[in-house]
């Protein structure tokens, strides 16, 4: 652990901003999210001078730790929950781990309870998991067709992160670039450009239970159901890491998500960059630099933007855009289903799958209905209805109890769908009625749920949007489908002089990658004549 983590996230001002605004910086950062930290660290180390404006108190954006309960011993990661795709380029970059940086992988990666009390197990040993599919009495040509549908996934996952060129690092590549590097393989193009999550499922199995068990990761975050043309892409995004060479595997991290940015953090500031939290950006003006809120202003020939599209639009109001960009912008699609359920527990929950057994807290666990559910569930969020069938829940205190009370423990739920606009009523209003939702949805698996909580809290769209100041609640500053991915997706580069963008809404993608703020700091040293420092 490092002093920021120590903190969790809360540096403060490093001096007054009036003595910030006297020097002239090389670059200002708007945004302490971890792609800005990420930037910061990489411009520092090329010993540029930099300085990260962060609007709220801690440091962080989506992926940060917050007390939001009356026993302030638990200690929440209120969006960002488990970290499966920050690349290993950055960790050992970075030397993220000498800073504090320790996770574990999620074992069984996912577990799926049914209603008949049996489970859909994925263990980090196929063995086991292989003992699974056939203690669940699934015919030899389904578990033919599993293992397949997992190997197509890892092929083009290989070919577009360990072929010729790593497609995430530095510019997008085209269309036809990733056909090219599939070889014209019309299946596995399919899968990145066209395909539904539901189509891919049929195409490879028959048995009800494991399309139930599997479709979820083609829906995480994204407007739109699994039957859904594009969503096969949302499985491929989440299927892309590499932490310690262990493949497309997601775990947890010792004290919570907060702590990847709080060690990124450490890294920026060791170099040399300047943090300072709870200083509003109002204007970013090109060439110039910024200015706050109270009206300071910051000099900087680059800036670089981890705010969303948006917001970055709404920062260069009154400033000449080009009008190409603007457009693209104004256009940016940001509709999200996701809503979070953050629970404080006096004890675990019992599951019908495995009575009385503690280890399903080790894992990553999917509660949800068929296929179909999800469908309606989304069609109904789409009318503005909030239909909480799909739930993605992890707890942390399975493999780490620091964040709790002794004896005690944490439960997030990352839940679809949930409209931003209700269609009658709003949030405030509606809110107990979701909440009642999660809870029924995991008392379905585990009988007695309700019985373990001490706290909760629902945050819906508008209350992602507000807490962490991301448009539309949308957790990766944008949609993820295939037509704002790769070449779709936004660059570091922009048109508007001397600024940069570094959030999640530029390549590669969302989610905590970090690669991002990396890229971001590449285009700017390039531009300046400069070759990143990679060690």
């Amino acid at each position: 652990m490092n002093e920021i983590a120590d903190k969790l996230g809360e540096v403060g001002l490093p001096e007054p901003v009036a003595e910030l605004a006297k020097r002239d910086w090389d670059a200002i950062v708007v945004g302490g999210g971890h792609n800005g930290l990420t930037a910061a660290a990489y411009l520092a180390r090329a010993e540029r001078s930099v300085l990260v404006l962060e609007r709220r108190e801690r440091l962080g954006g989506a992926c940060t730790l917050e007390r939001p309960f009356s026993d302030e011993r638990y200690v929440v990661s209120p969006c960002a929950y488990v970290v499966g795709l920050l690349d290993d380029l950055v960790i050992r970059e970075l030397e993220l781990e000498r800073r504090g940086l320790r996770y574990w992988m999620a074992d069984p990666n996912l577990w799926v309870p049914f209603d008949d009390g049996t489970a859909f197990g994925q263990w980090l040993d196929d063995a086991r998991t292989q003992d699974n599919l056939e203690r669940l009495g699934v015919s030899a040509h389904d578990i033919e067709g599993y293992w397949a549908y997992e190997e197509l996934f890892d092929q083009v996952r290989r070919r577009l992160r360990q072929g010729t060129r790593d497609t995430w690092v530095g510019e997008a590549p085209t269309r036809a670039e990733i056909e090219d590097l599939l070889d014209g393989d019309r299946t596995m193009i399919d899968l990145v450009f066209e395909a539904s999550i539901a189509d891919v499922l049929d195409d490879h199995l028959t048995d009800e239970r494991l399309k139930t068990a599997l479709f979820g990761q083609g829906i995480i975050g994204t407007w739109g159901g699994p039957r859904d043309a594009g969503t096969a892409s949302i499985k491929l995004m989440h299927f892309q890491g590499d932490m310690d060479g262990q493949g497309p595997l997601w775990g947890y991290v010792e004290g919570g998500m907060g702590m990847v940015s709080f060690a990124i953090a450490d890294a920026a500031r060791d170099a040399g960059a300047v943090l300072a939290c709870g200083v509003p950006v109002s204007e970013i003006v090109p060439g110039q630099g910024v200015t706050l809120e109270d009206g300071t202003s910051l000099r900087a020939a680059t800036v670089i933007s981890n705010a969303d599209p948006k917001r970055t639009l709404s920062l260069l109001e009154g400033q000449e855009v080009d009008g190409a960009f603007r457009q693209r912008l104004e256009r940016w699609k940001v509709r999200s289903p996701v809503v979070k359920f953050n629970a404080a527990l006096g004890r675990l929950p019992s599951w019908s799958a495995a009575p009385g057994e503690s280890w399903p807290a080790r894992a990553t666990i999917d509660v949800t209905g068929s296929i179909d559910d999800a469908q309606q569930a989304f069609e109904a969020a789409a009318r503005g209805d909030p239909a909480v069938t799909f739930g993605e829940i992890y707890m942390q205190t399975g493999y780490d109890p620091s964040p709790a009370p002794e004896g005690k423990h944490l439960l997030s739920v990352f839940g679809q769908y949930a409209p931003y606009d209700l269609a009658e009523g709003n949030w405030d209003s509606r809110r107990d009625e979701v909440a009642r939702q999660f809870i029924d949805l995991i008392d379905r698996f585990a009988p007695g749920f309700e019985d373990c909580l001490a706290e909760y809290e629902v945050l819906g769209p508008p209350d992602i949007e507000s807490r962490i100041g991301l448009t539309g609640g949308n957790i990766f500053q944008g949609e993820v489908t295939p037509d704002q991915m790769w070449e779709g997706r936004l660059a570091a580069r922009t048109p508007v002089p001397g600024l940069y963008m570094c959030g999640a809404a530029t390549h590669p993608a969302g989610s905590v990658i970090a690669l991002n703020g990396r890229n971001a700091a590449a285009a700017v040293l390039a531009d300046a004549g400069v070759a990143l420092a990679a060690a």
